[in-house]
C-alpha cells in the first residue's frame, strides 16, 4: 500500500495531468476554431476583393463598349459623307480599302435600298442581304425606318463567324446604307479582364491556398489559381457540388486527396471558393500547443514540488510521528503516550488516542472481573500480528495449564502463543466441533473459538473437561455391555451401520455368530456368577481373535457377534474364521478356585465384500450357527 506522501504526489500529478490535458484540449479546440474563423475571414476578404475587381472591370467594360459604339457610328457617318462627296469611290475597291485603313476600320459594306450588299472592301460579302443571317438581319429595321442609326453588340458575323462590332446608317441623301465593321480588340481585352481566370491570375495566394470558380449548372471549374484544374469538373478533384451549395460557409473535405478547409460563396452563376490545406491552416497550432504544453508542465512541476515540500514539513512528519507512537502501542507498549502538536487536528488526535488506550486498559480489567464472577471457567484473549504481546483475562493461564513462567513466555510473544494454539488444534476431539484435547498431567478438554479479522485475532477458551467426561461415561454405558466390556446390541448396530456406509473400507469380511454352549448347566451347577465368568471367558477369547480389523459384541444372553473385515483375500479370511473350530473344542475356562470347565461354543458365519446388507449377513450367520449347534449336539459336544 502506498504511503500518504506518494498518494498526495500521485494525486497531484494525476490532477495536474488532467488539467494540462483539458487546457491543451480546450486551447487546441479554440485555436482550431480561431484558425477556421481566420480562414473564413480571409475568404470573405478575397471574395470582396474579387467582387471589387469584377465591378471595376465591368465599369471599364461598359465605358469601353460605349466609346467603341460611338466610334463605329462616327466612322460610318464619316465614310458616308466621303462617299456622297465622291461617289466614284464605290467603284474603286482599292480606294475603299485605303479609306478603311485611314478610318481604322476592318470592313466597309454598302447596301442598296433593298438591303443587299453591292459593294465594299470585301467582295466575298457581295450579294448578302439582310435576310442572309441572324447577325446581318439585326440591321433590317433600317429598310423601314431610314432615320435609324444602329450599333450591334459584338457578334460573330454572318460570313466568317468572326466576332465583330457593326454599325450602320443611311447616307444623308438616303441613296445607300453604309455599314462599318470593326474587330473589338479593345473591348475583348477589357472583357478578358472581367473573366474569373484573368482575375485569379492577378491574385497572389500563399502556399497551400487555392482559389476556385465553379459553374453552378455544370460543375465545371471556370477559373483557379491552380491552372491545371481549369476546365475540369469539380468532382474530379474531390468537390461535391451539392455540398458546396449547402455547406459553403466552411467545411472540411479532401481536395485532390489532401484534407482541406473550404469556404465558398455564390457569385452570379458561379461558386467562388477559397481552399486551404489542413497542414497550412493548422500549422501554427502544433507549435503553439507544444510551447503551451512545455510551459504548463514546467509550472505543474514547480507547483507539485512546492506543495509536496509544504505537506511533508507540516503534515507528513506529524503523521509519521503519530504512526510510530501507535505502532509502539500496538506492539503492547500500552504505557506509550501520543503527543504531536503540529496542528490542531494532530493535537486532538493525540488526545483521543491517549483516551482510547486508557479505555482499552479499563475494558480488559472489566472483562476479567465479569468472567471471574461466572461458574464456568471462560478465558478471553486477543492479539494483533502487528503487536508483540497477547492480552488475556485471568482464566486463560489456568485453562491452558500455564505456569507463571510459561505465561510470561507465551503471552509475551504472540507468535509463540499462536504456535501453542496451533499445536492444541492438532488434537481435536472426535465428533466434537471446536473441542480439543490438552494433554498434560491430567487430560483436559478445551473448547476453542477464534475470530480473525485481517491481522487481529480474538479467542475464547472454555474448560469443558467435566462435561466431556460425563458425556463419555454416558456413551460408554449406552453402547457397552457392562458384563463383558464388549459392544452391546445398540453399540454393534451403530458400529456396523457406520462401517457399511463406506463399503470400500470393508474389503473381504465375515459376519460370525457365536453362541455359548452349556451355559445353563454351569448356572445350575456353579451359580449364575460362575456363568457370568464363563461368558467373560468366551468374550476374552473372541477379543483376542483375528489379526485384522474386528468388531465384537454381545447381543444378549449367551449370543455374541464378531465381524472381521479388511482382509486382502478370501482364503486368508476363511482360514482365520475356521480356527474357531479348533478353539471351540480345545479350550478350558477357569471359573474360580479348583473350578475349570471346557469352554464350548457353537458358531456360524457368512462372507461378504461389503455390498451386502449387514442385517442379512447377521441372519445368514445365525442360521449357520444353529446348524453348527445341532450338529454338535448330535455329536455330544454341546
Amino acid at each position: 500500500m502506498p504511503n500518504i506522501k506518494s498518494m498526495i504526489v500521485r494525486y497531484m500529478q494525476t490532477v495536474t495531468l488532467i488539467m494540462v490535458a483539458v487546457i491543451l484540449m480546450v486551447a487546441a479546440i479554440a485555436q482550431i476554431f480561431s484558425a477556421q474563423n481566420y480562414a473564413k475571414d480571409s475568404a470573405a476578404d478575397v471574395f470582396v476583393q474579387i467582387k471589387q475587381i469584377m465591378l471595376e472591370n465591368q465599369t471599364e467594360l461598359v465605358a469601353t463598349q460605349t466609346n467603341y459604339k460611338q466610334t463605329c457610328i462616327h466612322n460610318a457617318e464619316a465614310i458616308a459623307f466621303m462617299v456622297e462627296e465622291n461617289p466614284a469611290i464605290l467603284e474603286d475597291l482599292e480606294e475603299m480599302k485605303k479609306i478603311a485603313d485611314f478610318m481604322e476600320v476592318d470592313e466597309i459594306h454598302f447596301f442598296d435600298k433593298s438591303g443587299r450588299i453591292y459593294t465594299g472592301t470585301h467582295p466575298e460579302y457581295y450579294g448578302l442581304t439582310m435576310d442572309s443571317g441572324e447577325q446581318i438581319g439585326f440591321f433590317k429595321p433600317l429598310l423601314t425606318d431610314k432615320s435609324l442609326t444602329l450599333v450591334q453588340d459584338i457578334t460573330p458575323n454572318t460570313a466568317e463567324s468572326k466576332p465583330m462590332q457593326y454599325s450602320a446608317l443611311w447616307s444623308e441623301h438616303e441613296e445607300f446604307i453604309v455599314q462599318v465593321g470593326m474587330e473589338p480588340l479593345n473591348v475583348m481585352k477589357v472583357t478578358e479582364k472581367n473573366e474569373l481566370s484573368y482575375i485569379f491570375s492577378l491574385l497572389r495566394v500563399n502556399t497551400g491556398v487555392s482559389l476556385y470558380a465553379i459553374d453552378i449548372a455544370t460543375g465545371e471549374i471556370m477559373g483557379s489559381t491552380t491552372s491545371e484544374d481549369v476546365g475540369k469538373n469539380c468532382a474530379e478533384i474531390g468537390f461535391d457540388l451539392n455540398e458546396l451549395l449547402s455547406r459553403g460557409k466552411g467545411f472540411h473535405t479532401y481536395v485532390k486527396g489532401v484534407n482541406s478547409f473550404c469556404v465558398f460563396t455564390q457569385e452570379g452563376d458561379n461558386l467562388i471558393g477559397r481552399v486551404v490545406t489542413a497542414d497550412t491552416l493548422y500549422h501554427n497550432i502544433w507549435i503553439n500547443m507544444f510551447t503551451l504544453a512545455v510551459c504548463l508542465i514546467l509550472v505543474s512541476v514547480i507547483l507539485i514540488i512546492a506543495v509536496t515540500r509544504y505537506i511533508n514539513k507540516h503534515i507528513i512528519q506529524g503523521i509519521y510521528e503519530i504512526n510510530g507512537k501507535l505502532c509502539s502501542i500496538a506492539e503492547g507498549n500500552l504505557d506509550e503516550t501520543v503527543d504531536v502538536q503540529n496542528c490542531l487536528e494532530f493535537a486532538e488526535l493525540s488526545k483521543h488516542s491517549n483516551e482510547m488506550i486508557k479505555s482499552l486498559l479499563a475494558g480488559t480489567g472489566k472483562i476479567s472481573y465479569v468472567l471471574n464472577k461466572t461458574d464456568v471457567p471462560i478465558g478471553v484473549y486477543e492479539y494483533s500480528k502487528k503487536m508483540t504481546k497477547v492480552r488475556y483475562t485471568d482464566h486463560v493461564p489456568r485453562i491452558l495449564s500455564f505456569g507463571k513462567s510459561k505465561t510470561e513466555e507465551l503471552c509475551g510473544d504472540y507468535k509463540k502463543f499462536a504456535a501453542f494454539i496451533d499445536e492444541l488444534r492438532q488434537n481435536p476431539l472426535e465428533d466434537e466441533e471446536d473441542v480439543y484435547c490438552l494433554k498434560g498431567k491430567q487430560v483436559s478438554y478445551i473448547r476453542l473459538e477464534e475470530l480473525t479479522n485481517n491481522n487481529d485475532v480474538f479467542g475464547i477458551v472454555i474448560d469443558i473437561t467435566e462435561e466431556i467426561n460425563k458425556r463419555k461415561l454416558i456413551e460408554e454405558e449406552r453402547d457397552t455391555d457392562l458384563l463383558t466390556g464388549l459392544y452391546n446390541r445398540r453399540g454393534l448396530e451403530n458400529q456396523l451401520s457406520e462401517l457399511f456406509e463406506e463399503p470400500d473400507k470393508i474389503g473381504h469380511g465375515a459376519m460370525v455368530m457365536v453362541d455359548a454352549d452349556c451355559l445353563k448347566e454351569i448356572n445350575d451347577r456353579y451359580g449364575h456368577d460362575k456363568g457370568d465368568i464363563y461368558l467373560c471367558k468366551i468374550a476374552g477369547v473372541l477379543s483376542s481373535f483375528g489379526p485384522n480389523s474386528c468388531i465384537i459384541a454381545r447381543q444378549g444372553g449367551d449370543e455374541f457377534v464378531m465381524f472381521l473385515y479388511q482382509y486382502d483375500n478370501i482364503e486368508e479370511l476363511e482360514n482365520t474364521v475356521k480356527t474357531l473350530s479348533f478353539i471351540q473344542d480345545n479350550s478350558i475356562a477357569h471359573l474360580g478356585e479348583n473350578i475349570s470347565v471346557p469352554l464350548r461354543f457353537s458358531y456360524g458365519y457368512c462372507l461378504t465384500d461389503g455390498k451386502s446388507n449387514y442385517e442379512e449377513l447377521l441372519k445368514v450367520a445365525d442360521e449357520q450357527m444353529y446348524k453348527n449347534k445341532r450338529s454338535r449336539k448330535a455329536a455330544g459336544k454341546a
